[in-house]
Formats: structure tokens, C-alpha cells, sequence
């Protein structure tokens, strides 16, 4: 089968890829479409390590194909939206509502993948970008059929982290001012979460003047081009500034254009090694800095829950999707995205 895999030196799509059935808890799904986030590019340019060989891709849906033992939430030919939080639903994180911080669903990477008699690796306990992958059932949710797949897809990555920080991590309230820095796929949807949160003041920020017309789509009342102006349209600052870049410039950017008892929330990925300043006694009038993983997010009711939204017309999902690429196209659609062309780009299989 088809797949896109980097071997450390370069990531291209082969045609004999493999893939084992599921075991015990597990479901196997032919997917349909794939977005292409900035974490699969950041695995090809050493941003985020990861062992290789590697099936990339981790924002995809697709149908179900076969289910291991014990899977009674889906059946052959349900519709899936995949998330990347392969969480074991037993720890005390579970258990708490937080399965981002489960412990076992991180840093754990198998290889349900073979090439010839090698085994390759899953990326993010998902690897959409093959025709089929297996995950663990607790990350194929189920979503209405009329939903197109490859709108879908976006659910799984971009929409769960970008609307999960504001509505589970943020808690962004009625009449709030936001400030939003980079406008890619996680940073629309920071700005379509606080729209739907109910802020009064949205401002995105993005160096390219062309994302302009597509913030204000998904609900930014105001378009800057540059962090230096925020302050001139808020004097006291912002109550919450979502960093989605991940340059240790704009974290500290961030930081300053806090007002009292603002939050500062981390989405960007800067390299692991990354440190960034700040003044503490900035933070002294209640101020916060906050990490946030997935969203903070628990997918099998927040999918539901965007799904519902997006029926609605409340969450926009077909208009994230810039531009659809077969799989065989890979390179260029990871060149656009490099090149800040698409909001995403979506590989169809």
C-alpha cells in the first residue's frame, strides 16, 4: 500500500508498505484524507525527534475496516475521525478527565508497519498518511457520515488543539479580549474557538497580509501584521494571547501584551531545546504562562461535540481545507505548506 515515510533524510511516498491487523482493542482504518500539520514537516527538519524509518501523518479520517477483540463503539464502515492520544483510560489522569497527561500515551512509538522485512514506525500513534493504519480504539471516533473526510480529518489535530486551548485550557469567557499570533491551521482555530467562546475582541496576527480576508472569516475582529501594533488597538493589554508559531520572540511578545490576571498560552513548537525570557515581575499582577497539550483535550467528546458544531454551522471545517493534493503529491503540498500557501493541506488517498 501507499504511504509517505521519512527515513531520516528524506520523506517520500512508497508503494509497499504493510500493515498488521488489529489486535485486542484496536481498530483498522482505511483512511481517506490527511491533513498536513507543521508537526509531520518538523519531524522531516529534526524540529521534533523521532525514530525512523516513520509513516508520518497524525490529523486523518477515514472508514473502518476490520475491529481486534473487545472494540464494541465502531463496526466495519463507520466513519472516523483519528485522534493522536493513544491514552490507556486506567490512570489516575484518565480517570480524571486529562488524558493528555496520561503518561503511557506518550513517547511510545510502535511499529505496526513493515517494508520488505523491516519494521517501520508509527508517528503520534497515528501515521495517516498511509492508506491504512491501525489504532487504538479509544482514537477512532465516530462522526456522521455527512461530514466530508477530508473535512473530518481536520478534526483530529488542528481543531481538537487549536478550539480545545481556548474553551478546555484558557476557559476564554463572554466579552474577553484575545490576541492571536500566527494564523496556520491551529491559530484560525484559536480564533474560531474564541468566536464561539463569545470574545468580544478577536486581533490575529500574521506577517502575511494575505491571511487577512480568512481570519476575519473565522471571527477576528481585528488583523495585524505585526506583534509591535497589538497595543495600539488594546492600551491594556489582552486577557488571553495564544502563542501558535512557536518562535521564543513571540513567546515573550506574548508575555508583554498581557493585561492583569492575563494567560499566555504556549501552542507553538519551538526546537526542544528552546528557552525563552520573560520579566517576572510582569507576572506579579496575576498573570500566567500555560503550556497546553492536545488542547487539553478529551477527543471522544470533544469530537462529537465539533462534529455537532460544524453541523450547525457554528465551527468552520471545509474552509480550512485550502487545497486537496493526491498522495502521489506529497512534496508539493509540503512545499505550499512550508511556504505558508495553505491554511492546510489535505492528502487524499
Amino acid at each position: 500500500m501507499r504511504g509517505v515515510l521519512f527515513d531520516g533524510e528524506r520523506a517520500e511516498v512508497v508503494h509497499d508498505l504493510e500493515v498488521r491487523d488489529p489486535g485486542p482493542g484496536e481498530v483498522l482504518v482505511a483512511v481517506a484524507a490527511a491533513g498536513l500539520c507543521h508537526s509531520d514537516l518538523s519531524v522531516v527538519d529534526g524540529t521534533i525527534p523521532f525514530p525512523v524509518p516513520v509513516v508520518l501523518g497524525h490529523e486523518g479520517a477515514g472508514v473502518v475496516q476490520a475491529v481486534g477483540v473487545g472494540v464494541t463503539h465502531v463496526v466495519p464502515g463507520d466513519h472516523v475521525a483519528l485522534s493522536t492520544l493513544a491514552n490507556c483510560g486506567t490512570c489516575a489522569e484518565c480517570d480524571r478527565g486529562r488524558p493528555t497527561m496520561c503518561r503511557r500515551a506518550i513517547g511510545r512509538p510502535s511499529r505496526p508497519f513493515r517494508r520488505g522485512d523491516r519494521p517501520v514506525f508509527q508517528f503520534a500513534a497515528n501515521s495517516a498518511f498511509a492508506e491504512r493504519t491501525v489504532v487504538k480504539a479509544v482514537q477512532a471516533v465516530p462522526v456522521p457520515k455527512d461530514i466530508p473526510l477530508p473535512s473530518a480529518a481536520l478534526i483530529g489535530c488542528g481543531v481538537l488543539t487549536g478550539v480545545g486551548a481556548v474553551l478546555n485550557r484558557a476557559r476564554v469567557d463572554r466579552g474577553d479580549r484575545v490576541v492571536v499570533i500566527g494564523t496556520g491551521g491551529v491559530g484560525l482555530n484559536v480564533v474560531q474557538g474564541a468566536r464561539i467562546a463569545g470574545a468580544l475582541r478577536i486581533v490575529a496576527v500574521d506577517a502575511n497580509p494575505e491571511k487577512e480576508e480568512t481570519a476575519r472569516r473565522f471571527g477576528a475582529t481585528d488583523f495585524l501584521t505585526s506583534v509591535d501594533e497589538v497595543r495600539e488597538l488594546l492600551p491594556d493589554g489582552a486577557d488571553h494571547v495564544f502563542e501558535c508559531v512557536g518562535r521564543v520572540e513571540l513567546i515573550r511578545a506574548a508575555v508583554d501584551l498581557l493585561d492583569r490576571h492575563g494567560q499566555a498560552v504556549l501552542l507553538g513548537v519551538p526546537p526542544a531545546t528552546a528557552e525563552a525570557s520573560f520579566l517576572v515581575s510582569s507576572m506579579y499582577l496575576d498573570k500566567s504562562i500555560l503550556g497546553c497539550r492536545y488542547g487539553s483535550s478529551r477527543p471522544q467528546r470533544d469530537i462529537a461535540l465539533y462534529a455537532e458544531l460544524y453541523r450547525e454551522g457554528r465551527l468552520l471545517l471545509d474552509e480550512l481545507v485550502t487545497a486537496a493534493y493526491p498522495v502521489e503529491e506529497f512534496a508539493r503540498a509540503a512545499a505550499d505548506a512550508a511556504a505558508g500557501k495553505v491554511a492546510r493541506a489535505v492528502l487524499t488517498f
